[in-house]
């Protein structure tokens, strides 16, 4: 047995030899980010270890960590079986409470009509709570005023929370977290392959949902409520998020045929899930349009009104799936593609969350000189999503990038010499340097790359599909909470969006949540977005032939032939 002293903490743990030091840490309590779910692929599970420590533990497996790192006592957790007791000295962790949360997005006008209400028999001093005029509990005393609503938009990445009167549709609070999901794993199908078993199932529905109860105490506390008080809640994310929301294997989505074991538009009681809210309390998940097109996107249609916009829209929420919906001549048509965790600042080398010191904003100048704005105006630790899109696009702009993504040569004379001395070699490979500590790789413009062609591959297909040209496209919506902090003219630059694009754009921010708000106070829209649901035309990507092809053609940063 080997002792591991977690420094700075009073936590410690005795495991046996050949644990790793990730599996101590969560037998102790101690968080350690680990998105690649210890497949050893991301280098953010990386620990500092006391210099005495290092010759008790043993490198397994392949290592991303450089050499610098190394030598200052820095392993990959999830890859150092520990031998003997060791100390670690320091765990890197993002500050959680300082993260960017997009919480507002487009709404749409709605009839105050909620599932749930209430009625006084003054003869007998008793409310009678209803679902649907249906009685579903009594409560003693005129308890009319008190009945609440919660939204809970499920992101892969965070969660956002209101709290809603349903007596009169007004939001008095709001709150968001990380989802603690990630520290076990990032992506979606690292977390379809983590839920795989009993106990990763039940971990990440626990992780989350303990979460959600700490959000909906919150948003109580601040609305100076009583959560007993609170009836109905509503779950929009995407599929894989509700499945493990409501402890539902997702496996099905992570092999073919890629389906989803819920089909949403359906209520469930609360009672199960150990929320603080009413014993009564119903949860409503919305209709579920397919395995990697989901709620989050219905609750997107519901929110911005494309079910009954006239002309062409498209709605594109940038993210790990970026999924994505046509409106054409009255029809609906959907896809999705596997963007990566890019967007998210995920699989980068100084990649972080969009929290307190990550690059959010970046420009070159004429002269080659930079201008570098981060989150919390602090110095800059790393690099979030929108930051990249913008280091990127200047990049590409400026020449220091070609358009088939490799760096030019540090003697171009085209570059001027400002940025002619950035461009610097580690580890054997180019880098521009963007200051002392944050620097962006030829690899990791890679991953921009295979993000960005994912998305624009997607946008050209569903065009293709439906027989439009990008110029016929007349309103462009970014939804989400990463596209509420980019800028068009990046995304341009990238080529994510055609050029026919320009002028077109609209960020409608997080219209999961907005959505699902017009859900918990309008129950005829539940039927009416389960009929347009039913009538959407959902087009796999996989099942296309010359996919492929049209993917490895947008990945160039200039215009796909």
């Amino acid at each position: 047995m080997a002792v591991v002293r977690f420094c700075g903490t009073d936590r410690s743990i005795e495991v046996s030899a050949g644990t790793t030091i990730l599996q101590a840490a969560r037998q102790a309590g101690i968080v350690i980010e680990a998105p690649c779910n210890s497949a050893g692929s991301c280098g953010k599970c990386a620990v500092q270890l006391e210099p005495a420590s290092l010759g008790n533990i043993l490198h397994k497996g392949r290592h991303r960590l450089s050499p610098e790192a190394e030598a200052r006592g820095f392993v990959l957790s999830c890859e150092a079986e520990i031998q003997g007791d060791i100390a670690v000295a320091r765990v890197p962790r993002e500050e959680h409470g300082t993260l960017q949360i997009i919480s507002h997005g487009v709404g749409c006008a709605v009839g105050l009509e909620p599932f749930i209400g209430k009625e006084f028999d003054g003869r007998a001093n008793l409310t009678r709570v209803l679902g649907g005029g249906q009685e579903l509990a009594l409560e003693a005393g005129d308890t009319r005023q008190a009945l609440y609503g919660v939204v809970v938009d499920i992101g892969t990445t965070t969660l956002a929370a209101s709290l809603l009167d349903l007596s009169t549709g007004q939001e008095i609070s709001c709150a968001g977290a990380l989802n603690p999901q990630s520290h076990h794993a990032q992506d979606i199908l690292s977390r379809i392959r983590f839920a795989a078993t009993g106990e990763g199932l039940q971990t990440m529905h626990a992780a989350v949902i303990e979460e959600i109860g700490r959000l909906i105490g919150s948003l109580a506390r601040e609305a100076a409520i009583d959560p007993e008080n609170v009836y109905e809640i509503v779950f929009s994310g995407n599929t894989c998020m509700l499945h493990l929301a409501i402890r539902e294997n997702p496996a099905s989505l992570g092999k073919f045929p890629y389906s989803s074991r819920l089909a949403g538009g359906e209520q469930r009681p609360a009672s199960g899930l150990g929320l603080p809210v009413a014993s009564c309390a119903l949860i409503y998940l919305p209709p579920v349009i397919s395995a990697y097109v989901g709620p989050d996107i219905t609750s997107g249609i519901l929110a911005t009104g494309l079910q009954n916009g006239r002309g062409t829209t498209l709605l594109v929420d940038i993210g790990t799936n970026g999924e994505m919906v046509l409106a054409c001549n009255g029809r609906l048509f959907a896809t999705s593609t596997a963007a990566g965790p890019a967007f998210e600042g995920m699989n980068i080398g100084c990649g972080m969350r969009a929290s307190n010191g990550a690059i959010e904003g970046f420009s070159i100048d004429a002269r080659g000189e930079l201008s570098v704005q981060t989150i919390g105006e602090v110095e800059a630790i790393g690099i979030c999503g929108s930051g990249l899109m913008d280091i990127a696009a200047e990049l590409v702009a400026c020449g220091v990038i070609a358009a088939d993504g490799r760096f030019c040569s540090p003697e171009s004379p085209e570059l001027p010499g400002t940025l002619q001395e950035r461009l610097v070699r580690q580890d054997g490979k180019t880098s521009f340097r963007i200051t002392e500590k944050v620097s962006i790789s030829q690899k990791d413009i890679r991953q921009v790359q295979l993000a960005k062609g994912a998305v624009r591959a997607g946008i050209e297909f569903l065009l293709r599909e439906v027989g439009i040209g990008a110029d016929s496209v007349e309103r462009v919506l970014i939804a989400g909470s990463f596209g509420y902090h980019l800028r068009v003219e990046s995304l341009l630059t990238i080529g994510l969006l055609p050029p026919q694009f320009a002028g077109k754009v609209e960020f409608v921010g997080n219209t999961s949540k907005s959505g699902g708000e017009a859900f918990l106070l309008n129950r005829t829209t539940r039927q009416e977005m389960a009929a347009v649901v039913a009538g959407i035309e959902v087009l796999e990507l996989a099942n296309l032939p010359d996919f492929d092809r049209c993917f490895v053609r947008c990945l160039s940063f200039s215009e796909p032939g």
